[in-house]
């Protein structure tokens, strides 16, 4: 019988390690760079059905994976609420004005209609796909409103008191975005994704006191509708620490991704079963294979029998080589 990332999740199977990437198709593989030379606008490409399909499928015929996760973007539900978007090489992504009333009176038609070569190209990526597991996603809340108000990443330029001042504007968006992030998942699992990830990148910015306002009850009320699917869900509230626990148990995801900084023991302690995901420093991909080989063996020996899906901290780095990714994929299916 063919064991599967679902499984894993959803019946807590622990006999066998599923294994997949955060940002596997991407970057780091030369032919999707030769893709990405011909296809310069980030948004246009994200928006070509044909070059989804090829690109998400891309690591999957190099590797042996159990999951492809949709080539897409967080930020495509801004540009489908007819924000302006666009990726700047060396820079990121750069986001126009807000027209708050424009966002607002959206309709979900129109939403849609944007978007639509999205959900095209997760139906071509579903139709060639045998006996893997398809994640689609959406960033959290929090982590769009905090695009959308700071019109590029908060990276080096974050003041929560800032982007906190205006609770009229704050609350109009999030609850938007909720609808939308919402609209947008039903149409990736009508579309075929089979598991949705949330990926709330920027919680870690959030002072303590604003998590539960921010973070926790918007993404519990997008998990309760996933769940209304029948369709598992994993979420990723990067750099929050120890409050990975109180997430757990506000949001009740089926699945946590954990980040690198969190001590893989002590969440194991904390979560009495529920599934895990993730973990390792993707830095340590750009050391030499034996220390690659401890970190995994670290990981891969606190989870033995228990429901755990192999993966990283974060995204696969650009400067991350295939074969690396190729010897851990061969560690690991060693373990099962």
């Amino acid at each position: 019988m063919k064991h599967t990332l679902k499984e894993c999740i959803v019946e807590k199977k622990t006999s066998y390690i599923p294994i997949w990437f955060m940002r596997q198709a991407g970057r780091y593989l030369p032919e999707f760079r030769e893709i990405r030379k011909r296809n310069p606008d980030f948004v246009k490409l994200c928006l070509n059905p044909n070059l989804v399909n090829e690109i998400t499928l891309q690591p999957l015929k190099r590797f042996d994976l159990d999951a492809a996760i949709i080539f897409s973007d967080i930020l495509m539900i801004p540009y489908g609420l007819n924000q302006k978007v666009e990726f700047k090489k060396g820079i990121g992504p750069i986001l126009g004005n807000i027209d708050l009333n424009k966002i607002i009176n959206i309709n979900s038609t129109d939403f849609i209609k944007k978007l639509l070569p999205v959900y095209e190209g997760i139906e071509k990526v579903k139709k060639n796909l045998k006996e893997k597991n398809l994640i689609g996603f959406v960033g959290a809340p929090w982590t769009l409103l905090l695009y959308m108000l700071n019109k590029g990443s908060p990276k080096n330029n974050f003041n929560f008191n800032k982007i906190n001042k205006d609770k009229f504007l704050i609350n109009k968006l999030l609850k938007k975005l909720e609808e939308v992030i919402c609209l947008h998942i039903d149409k990736q699992i009508e579309a075929g994704a089979d598991t949705i990830q949330i990926f709330d990148s920027w919680a870690g910015l959030l002072p303590k006191k604003e998590l539960t306002n921010y973070c926790y009850v918007p993404i519990s009320k997008i998990v309760e509708h996933i769940k209304s699917k029948k369709i598992p869900v994993i979420c990723f509230p990067k750099g929050i620490g120890e409050n990975y626990v109180d997430f757990c148990s506000a949001v009740k995801p089926d699945c946590i991704s954990i980040d690198y900084d969190i001590d893989p023991k002590w969440i194991k302690e904390k979560l009495k079963g529920l599934p895990i995901q993730g973990g390792l420093d993707p830095k340590i991909l750009l050391t030499d294979k034996e220390n690659i080989k401890k970190n995994i063996d670290k990981y891969l020996n606190i989870f033995k029998d228990y429901p755990y899906i192999f993966n990283l901290g974060h995204g696969v780095l650009p400067e991350i080589k295939p074969e690396t990714i190729e010897y851990i994929i061969k560690l690991v299916r060693n373990k099962n």
